[in-house]
């Protein structure tokens, strides 16, 4: 069905398991007594009636626990183990999402919209703390279940994308006014594409593996491309685009969508919430959501970015923003399309001449698939450029 687990913080399909973080880091298994040691030591209320692992993501465990709360019926909250292993700072990422939905909770009363469905709510520790650490040194965080809500690993239809572009463009908007450079940074030079860029070129030197010989091809496309590399580090160096607070998972299923309504009413996973650029976020949602193939599809002639796709989430994205971005930001949109699929690309390539140590492989080659099928979508969003260009234009106010 595609639809994913209502759940606010595991992470679905395509999310940060593989595209992120890579995969190779395992957690060790938790234990029943470090979950009811967890459970003891939130600011829960009423007794617990239930309790049972939550949701399909790959890098926290999670666990939905249901109390009950005598004459006021039930209610669900979600109960996280965070991994410590691909978070190594627990303390610092709970300060940027105390910090953040803080904020977002004060602007949606403002706005007279409901700030228990419209933003992530964190139960506190007993101490008052917005974590818990077990007796293995384990960190847990709570947050309230968001209600009537459900969250969709695919694009079903249009609409979706719409809902998700307009909740990630409100996300923008509601964030605006907040101090970006306050933020931890949860992952180091996360979108640092010209580090990324020397990265490359030192694994292309180095060969390891002895494949530079068979991916030539893919090395000059890298090489030919620098300027993408380069082009956002000069802009912010130069202060021609402004830091923002970037969410840097900008996926569908980060998205809980109204039940009844259908509309996109929260963001969700604020793991990777940081200091970065506009343009960053809305080009990994078209890298992901646009594109007409699977990451690895090893077909390449199915491989294309979907133009109508690209005008419904510009269309959504720049209406849920109000206005907030520079003309600056928004006529580069088009353009963190094209670095964040390039930047994807030249990591998966990075990995395959490393050996694979970093992203997960299922296959042979699975890594170079992954990788051609970026650079087969960078080339098609060239092809198309003056269209994206055209679009963005057109809903630009």
């Amino acid at each position: 069905t595609g639809r994913g687990s209502g759940n606010p913080g595991a992470q679905g399909r395509g999310g940060i398991s593989t595209e992120i973080m890579g995969g190779q880091i395992e957690m060790a298994r938790v234990n029943q007594v470090q979950i009811d040691e967890a459970i003891a030591n939130f600011q829960y209320e009423g007794i617990l009636v239930e309790e049972r692992p939550y949701g399909n993501g790959h890098i926290n465990d999670t666990f939905l626990l249901t109390f009950e709360i005598a004459e006021m019926g039930r209610i669900k909250v979600i109960l996280q183990r965070m991994n410590k292993e691909v978070f190594t700072n627990p303390v610092e990422l709970m300060e940027n999402v105390i910090g953040v939905t803080s904020y977002l909770r004060k602007k949606i009363i403002e706005n007279g919209g409901d700030p228990d469905r419209e933003t992530l709510n964190v139960i506190p520790a007993v101490d008052g703390k917005p974590y818990f650490i077990d007796y293995k040194g384990e960190y847990w965080r709570s947050y309230k279940f968001v209600t009537d809500a459900s969250s969709y690993d695919q694009v079903e239809k249009p609409e979706d994308f719409y809902q998700s572009a307009y909740a990630f463009g409100n996300f923008q908007r509601l964030l605006a006014d907040y101090p970006a450079d306050s933020l931890h940074e949860t992952i180091k030079g996360f979108h640092d594409t010209k580090a990324r860029f020397e990265t490359f070129k030192r694994a292309v030197e180095a060969d390891v593996c002895g494949r530079a010989k068979y991916v030539q091809d893919e090395i000059q496309f890298v090489l030919d491309h620098e300027d993408v590399a380069n082009v956002f580090g000069e802009l912010l160096a130069k202060g021609e685009i402004p830091l923002r607070v970037t969410h840097n998972d900008t996926k569908l299923n980060n998205v809980m969508i109204d039940n009844l309504t259908g509309k996109g009413i929260c963001v969700i996973d604020l793991d990777t919430v940081m200091p970065g650029l506009a343009m960053h976020d809305f080009g990994d949602s078209i890298r992901f959501g646009a594109s007409t193939a699977a990451e690895d599809e090893q077909d390449l002639s199915k491989v294309s970015c979907d133009m109508d796709l690209f005008d419904t989430y510009v269309k959504g994205y720049l209406e849920g923003c109000g206005g907030k971005l520079t003309n600056k930001e928004v006529e580069l949109l088009p353009m963190g399309a094209k670095v964040m699929t390039f930047e994807c690309g030249m990591r998966f390539l990075t990995d395959y001449l490393e050996g694979d140590h970093y992203f997960k492989i299922h296959r042979e080659n699975h890594n170079l698939d992954r990788c051609r099928t970026q650079f087969t979508l960078v080339k098609d969003m060239e092809k198309k450029w003056d269209t994206m260009r055209e679009i963005v234009k057109k809903y630009q106010k």
